[in-house]
């Protein structure tokens, strides 16, 4: 069923909310009853469909491939169309609105904040240290939800003690101020100080009662190209809010033309997610949350959280299990496995097939065979006996879809799938691709390995475009249903709702796609964050440790000595020791100098092995910083070292594999 008038409305603002439904359904497929959560738009968010924008059209076909909406409906339509059997069987249960402050409570708990409002197991102190780190925005965004928590507390009459949030961050000023310049603090002032405008006083934001001035960068690029990573996506709206007062901000509808941003390069190297040891991940994940909900405050945009509904799940098989069990379930097979395997085989059994097939991923398979080649894997994939040779291309690509439908919860997750779909709202497209990079950082491990492979392979698509007639927008197209509609289709909604739903979520799918490349970074600015608060946890236990010390009346000096490093006292000025246990070279000496890369010292140690294992262990072995102000960090071949050893010189430096 095509919609032409989805044309007018392609780039239309989306101010909707969306209701959490669970429903039984009945999957076609498999014959199997389960239930799922489904997501539905806000009657009154469709009402607001008044400006129909215009559409400059181009006379190419490639345009007119972008513009039309056709695919969408389409795939819709194939989906309707495999859940009609089970309409029957379906029986609709709301699930109930959280109390006022519940969401915001547990928006708190996420973040690491819990002991703020009760009893916590979390230390105090810690919790101290993580706000003296936090941005002005994101302190902002704080502040407002442990207000909203507090004002509920005390309506509920709790017995336990609710700090003022005055108190809560006159802590944060006073531990600010206490807090002494270490070498890594000092980089980042040097870093924020780069973009400090001329007028400190151009840009501010309220925080309760007081007035916040914010810097305004002085080099800003007149057009969106280059994303700055060094500086708080929320402050940046902010400077972007008054600095553009004058200036129409809003996206134009024809999203064929996307902007070319890039990375600028970062002397200190750039952090990719799995790059990062597991406590500092968790520290980054929390910062995250406040950031991107710091970014939401300052446009205007309602950030709230869906928790996940529990609900029975399969506890075996392939479609309808969540990721987790699937993967439990691979890594029995497949040790370290990090997406499953089924998803995994059908894409390979697709790149088989061909990538340069006309319709790939539009064109469905036969439902007849499909039905028959789900119920086959359910019952012979394990056991390796089913024959992929009879599977047709067209009938994988579906299953790959169904596959991605059929999850218990959305690959998007349960909690995050509105912010998702919220993107579409934020002014620019700068501001979407920051708060996409942020969402990714904050889906769970599974959900996001997941869909790297998924976007990595749709990538592949739509580089053989001129083949296969998909381009980026044909596959975005394609695959928004499956993604942020899933197996949860609101069958009786409205043309309207519907053609808003699919303007939206194919604009996401599309920037997904077109920038998967820049939104696995973790911006640096938050590695900066996470830096400032090992620095001063260090600085806390060591000072915890001296006075344990001091009482139990050790050699003070004694501790002191143990606490350097033991490479220190051998290793002269300018001069790191790289340790390498697995290579034949153990350890080496590398003077330090302005050139001088991760990848020169990575190269020089392979330099000693034969022939073979230096062919190996290229690409396998990689440089780590370990300890000082971060717990360890892959380093990227590009990685400056004197500029890192700066930034961090207590750290060591290791040569070894990635984990699994």
């Amino acid at each position: 069923m095509t919609h032409p008038a989805i044309l007018e409305v392609f780039s239309i603002e989306l101010h909707s909310q969306l209701h959490l439904e669970d429903h039984a359904h009945f999957c076609p497929y498999s014959g199997r009853s389960r239930r799922y959560v489904q997501y539905t738009m806000n009657q009154e968010s469709t009402t607001r469909v008044t400006e129909k924008p215009e559409f400059n059209r181009s006379s190419s076909q490639d345009s007119l491939d972008e513009l039309s909406m056709e695919d969408y409906w389409t795939e819709l339509e194939n989906i309707k169309k495999s859940s009609e059997n089970g309409q029957e069987d379906e029986e609709v249960v709301v699930v109930k609105e959280p109390d006022e402050g519940e969401l915001e409570e547990e928006w708190l708990k996420e973040a690491g904040l819990s002991n703020l409002f009760g009893e916590s197991a979390d230390d105090p102190q810690e919790s101290m240290v993580f706000l003296s780190t936090l941005t002005r925005t994101q302190a902002a965004a704080v502040q407002k939800r442990v207000e909203t928590v507090s004002q509920t507390l005390r309506k509920k009459n709790k017995q336990h003690h609710i700090p003022d949030v005055r108190d809560i961050f006159a802590q944060r000023r006073e531990s600010k101020e206490k807090a002494p310049d270490g070498p890594e603090l000092q980089s980042v002032r040097a870093n924020e100080n780069k973009y400090e405008g001329k007028d400190d006083q151009a840009s501010s934001i309220i925080v309760g009662n007081e007035k916040l001035i914010l810097p305004v960068p002085e080099d800003t690029p007149s057009s969106e190209t280059a994303i700055n990573l060094e500086v708080s996506f929320a402050e940046q709206a902010v400077n972007q809010q008054e600095s553009s007062k004058d200036k129409t901000q809003k996206n134009e509808g024809n999203d064929a033309s996307l902007p070319s941003f890039r990375l600028p390069k970062d002397k200190t190297g750039t952090t990719k997610i799995g790059d990062l040891a597991p406590q500092d991940m968790k520290k980054v994940c929390r910062l995250a949350l406040i950031e991107l909900t710091a970014l939401y405050d300052v446009l205007g945009i309602e950030l709230k959280q869906q928790k996940a509904v529990k609900i029975k799940t399969r506890d075996s098989g392939l479609f309808g299990v969540p990721l987790t069990t699937l993967l439990e379930q691979d890594q029995r097979k497949v040790p370290g496995a990090r997406i499953p395997l089924i998803f995994k085989k059908l894409i390979s059994r697709i790149e088989e097939g061909g990538l340069e097939t006309e319709g790939l991923l539009r064109i469905p398979g036969v439902a007849i065979r499909i039905k028959n080649l789900c119920q086959e894997l359910e019952a012979k994939f394990y056991e390796g006996t089913f024959n992929w040779e009879g599977v047709k291309q067209h009938d994988a690509a579906s299953l790959l879809k169904l596959f991605i439908r059929e999850l218990p919860q959305p690959l998007l997750s349960v909690e995050y799938l509105k912010a998702f779909q919220a993107v579409q709202n934020l002014p620019t497209k700068k501001q979407q691709l920051q708060a996409l990079n942020l969402l990714v950082i904050l889906l769970p491990d599974a959900n996001r390995d997941t869909l790297k492979a998924l976007l990595e392979f749709l990538q592949k698509v739509i580089d053989n475009k001129e083949k296969n007639k998909m381009t980026v927008m044909n596959v975005a197209m394609v695959m928004a249903p499956n993604l942020f509609m899933c197996h949860a289709l609101d069958l009786k909604s409205s043309e309207q709702r519907e053609f808003v739903m699919a303007a939206g979520t194919a604009n996401i799918m599309h920037l997904l796609i077109r920038y998967q490349k820049l939104l696995w970074t973790i911006p640096k600015f938050i590695i900066n964050q996470v830096r400032k608060q090992n620095t001063e946890n260090h600085k806390k236990d060591k000072r915890a440790m001296k006075k344990l010390l001091k009482k139990m009346a050790y050699d003070r000096e004694k501790y002191e000595k143990q606490d350097k490093s033991t490479n220190d006292a051998d290793v002269p000025q300018g001069v790191i020791r790289v340790q390498a246990p697995h290579l034949s070279k153990v350890s080496m000496a590398i003077q330090l100098t302005e050139e001088l890369k991760a990848s020169d010292v990575l190269a020089r140690f392979l330099s000693q092995e034969s022939g073979v294992a230096q062919t190996l262990k290229r690409g396998e072995v990689f440089l780590y910083e370990i300890g000082g102000n971060i717990g360890e960090r892959c380093l990227d071949d590009d990685t400056y070292m004197k500029d890192l050893y700066q930034l961090n010189p207590n750290a060591e430096w290791v040569i070894k594999s990635k984990p699994l």
